[in-house]
């Protein structure tokens, strides 16, 4: 006989179990009635069976009755938590405590029931197919739930992967959206689900003709599959097929392609090769004849036709078409399209809202090509400004223009190390990008400049050289690898217009400078002494210094003025593109051209050919859009046959810039 306190510890986990059990079969019993337990009992052959082919009723059942519980049924269903209990049939969800125990809950009201064994209960494990049922269903509580995040992970989905059967739980969850961008987007979704499942003809062209200019992706992916096509060949037209166009072989179709479309549909035997049919009539040679024709005799097409002919007959050879019979069954038969969609209404108004969206994208397209183009103009300019004062005013060739830019560029990442506000260290750098490479152009103008006036070969190559000197200087300074020069977090992101136009914050900010410096350059020029004395000395420099003017030093200011513009134009451009040694070479070419196309001296005319460059580069670029290099190529020639019927530019000037 066991000691009691052994025989007391044996007994209380039998008891705990038993009790467990018990409670198990209390709670089962109590909610066999309930209502989520009775759809779930009446669907339980088709949830057993677990059949993609034969579920869909049962996933329906519970998705339509309109019980709190059917959301969370589903849920553990989807994630292979939902078991059956054998001894009654009793449907629950589980965890598994271990490999023997399972913590059992009821679905009729989530409440924890206890644990049991896990051999008195089967898993219900549906496959993938039958998991895409059950996410679909639950799409209908997902638009409704509380939470935001939750609606539009669902609305995701519907977006990605909605059918027919998203329609109605859709429509009906969208009067009571309180969110308005929820709701405007369910609203599309519903337009466009109903474009592809709609119950009837006139909802689907109702719903198409709401979308028509609709520049969105989604909108063209529920339009596409409705004008997808399929070729046909048949003797006849048919009269019951929405046929999207007859086809002409030759015109529209290739005979040979309009031949093996016929071999596809079993209208015509496969084709006769010359190949198949010199090994055919090789292998069935005898007593020197084949099919009756002599050997010596198959030395034409039409003799090895009828030898072959003859060899079908007599079963050794399978029937093939020769060249002559493609010919006769093509001009037999009929080719066509036929929509995949079958009402012609709908394909009418599909075409007919296809068309109005590829309408407007070309508008968008050139509105977008636009803006990229005078945002190039901007920055075309701003590099271009201060060579159109010492080139286009002075006569200067300044091959170090693109240095000074350089030079720009380089004092706003040296400003923006010391001061680490974005924001503040553009509003800093750009003073002192001005001030650094005034500096540099009075110097160059005093030490080298002043002595080679009027002898342009000299200036060229001395200032050639200085550009050398300049980027070797920076490489030594700054290393080879690019630096950079960071914008404020304002500056990020772009406007964005529709899904075609948009164009970065930075081009836009550059474009606003452009248009400052150009107010800044005419009020310089106009209202100023020192414009007054430039003007002065560009068209006349010893009447100007007759008048008290000296020309040295308006030479050296306007030298100074060019290069510290140059400098302001590095940092913009130093935002927008890479900061290296090389930066104002990229630029040199471009200001050089955009000068001399504009006309020397003449502030217009640099606009003017600003744009006109950034709009050709553009343009030859969306015309060949994987070659830059072959771009700037043409362009250039475009430019160079442009100087040979203008070569003053747009805009000539008089005066010494000129040449007068």
């Amino acid at each position: 006989m066991l000691p009691h306190s052994l025989t007391f510890r044996l007994l209380v986990p039998i008891l705990a179990l038993a009790l467990t059990l018990g409670l198990i079969g209390h709670a089962a019993a109590q909610n066999t009635s309930a209502p989520i337990q009775q759809v779930l009992q009446s669907q339980a052959d088709l949830i057993e069976k677990s059949s993609r082919r034969t579920i869909e009723p049962a996933i329906a059942a519970l998705r339509d009755s309109d019980l709190d519980a059917a959301q969370l049924v589903l849920e553990q269903w989807l994630a292979r938590d939902m078991w059956l209990r054998t001894a009654d049939g009793v449907f629950v969800y589980a965890e598994k405590v271990d490999r023997e125990t399972l913590r059992i809950y009821d679905f009729a009201t989530a409440e924890l029931v206890g644990e049991a064994p896990a051999d008195d209960f089967d898993q219900i494990k549906p496959n993938s197919g039958i998991q895409a049922l059950i996410r679909s269903a639950l799409v209908k509580f997902q638009l409704s739930d509380p939470d935001p995040a939750t609606r539009i992970a669902a609305l995701d989905s519907l977006s990605r992967d909605g059918n027919a059967s998203h329609l109605p739980v859709l429509r009906d969850s969208i009067a009571d959206e309180p969110d308005a961008d929820i709701r405007a987007r369910k609203d599309r979704i519903e337009r466009l689900l109903t474009i592809t499942y709609g119950a009837s003809p006139e909802a689907r062209i109702a719903a198409i003709e709401t979308v028509r200019g609709d520049l969105g992706v989604d909108v063209r992916g529920a339009l596409n599959p409705i004008l997808a096509t399929t070729r046909h060949a048949a003797t006849t037209l048919p009269e019951d097929d929405n046929i999207a166009r007859v086809l002409r072989p030759g015109e529209d179709l290739s005979e040979a392609e309009a031949y093996d479309l016929l071999v596809a549909t079993d209208l015509a035997p496969a084709r006769l090769t010359n190949d198949a049919q010199r090994e055919t009539l090789q292998a069935n040679i005898v007593d020197g004849a084949v099919g009756g024709v002599p050997v010596a005799a198959l030395d034409t097409q039409s003799a090895r036709d009828r030898a072959y002919a003859a060899l079908v007959v007599s079963g050794d050879a399978q029937p093939a078409a020769t060249a002559s019979d493609v010919t006769e069954a093509v001009a037999r038969h009929v080719f066509y399209d036929t929509y995949a969609e079958a009402n012609p209404e709908v394909t009418e108004a599909a075409e007919a809202a296809i068309a109005s969206i590829e309408l407007r994208v070309a508008m968008s397209q050139f509105i977008d090509l636009s803006l990229d183009a005078l945002s190039l103009a901007s920055i075309y300019f701003l590099a271009a400004i201060g060579l159109a004062i010492t080139f286009g005013v002075m006569g200067v060739i300044n091959m170090a223009h693109g240095e000074f830019i350089m030079m720009g560029a380089y004092t706003g990442y040296v400003v923006q190390q010391v001061i680490p506000n974005y924001t503040l260290s553009i509003i800093v750098a750009i003073p002192m990008a001005f001030a650094v490479t005034f500096a540099a152009g009075v110097a160059m103008e005093r030490l080298v400049i002043r002595y080679l006036y009027s002898r342009p070969l000299e200036t060229l190559l001395a200032t050639f050289g200085i550009s050398i000197a300049l980027q070797q200087i920076a490489k030594n300074v700054f290393g080879t690898q690019a630096r950079p020069l960071t914008s404020p977090a304002w500056l990020d992101g772009q406007w964005v217009i529709n899904d075609i136009i948009g164009i970065s914050n930075i081009r836009i900010a550059i474009f606003v400078l452009a248009l400052i410096f150009l107010a800044f350059f005419l009020f310089l020029m106009k209202k100023t002494r020192l414009g007054l004395e430039t003007r002065a000395v560009t068209q006349n420099p010893k009447m100007a210094a007759s008048m008290g003017i000296n020309p040295d030093r308006v030479n050296m200011l306007t030298f100074g003025l060019g290069s510290g513009i140059a400098g302001i134009a590095g940092v913009a451009i130093g935002l927008y593109a890479k900061v290296t040694s090389e930066l104002g070479a990229d630029y040199i070419v471009q200001s050089f051209m955009t000068v001399v196309v504009g006309g020397v001296g003449n502030i217009w005319g640099t606009l003017l050919g600003a744009t006109m460059i950034g709009f050709l580069q553009k343009g030859i670029e969306w015309l060949n859009p994987s070659n830059t290099l072959a771009a700037q190529t043409y362009m250039i020639v475009f430019i160079i046959i442009f100087i040979q019927f203008r070569p003053r530019g747009i805009i000539a000037l008089k005066g010494r810039a000129a040449g007068d």
